[in-house]
């Protein structure tokens, strides 16, 4: 993945695009990418795995990508694999503890399912 997408990276940034996104994203590529966000903001996370990290939730910010966002049914499906890809590099650093608070932030914002 091409390092120049972690420019794009912003917390605010992020967090808006979850917000605003979060229905048309759906639940599971969420999850992915709360569980990468907290992964990368733990002190604990190599910097390389954190340059992984942020550089696929800056492409998943990024307002003109592969797939534009605002296609209908598909335009996650690139956001999707670079989160995918990311957190399959990255997987010995991801731990319970970044699997859990992404799912309490997924109960704040899908209070009526489970």
């Amino acid at each position: 993945m091409d390092e120049n997408f972690q420019q794009h990276y912003s917390e605010d940034g992020l967090w808006d695009k979850l917000r605003k996104y979060a229905r048309q994203i759906g639940r599971e590529v969420l999850e992915k990418a709360l569980v990468l966000y907290y992964t990368g903001i733990d002190e604990k996370t190599p910097k390389w795995a954190k340059t992984v990290l942020f550089t696929a939730l800056g492409y998943l910010i990024l307002p003109l990508d592969t797939i534009p966002d605002i296609t209908p049914g598909v335009g996650f499906a690139d956001d999707a694999a670079a989160l995918l890809a990311a957190a399959a590099s990255v997987a010995s650093c991801i731990s319970e503890k970044h699997r859990t608070l992404a799912k309490e932030k997924l109960k704040t914002w899908f209070k009526h399912s489970d």
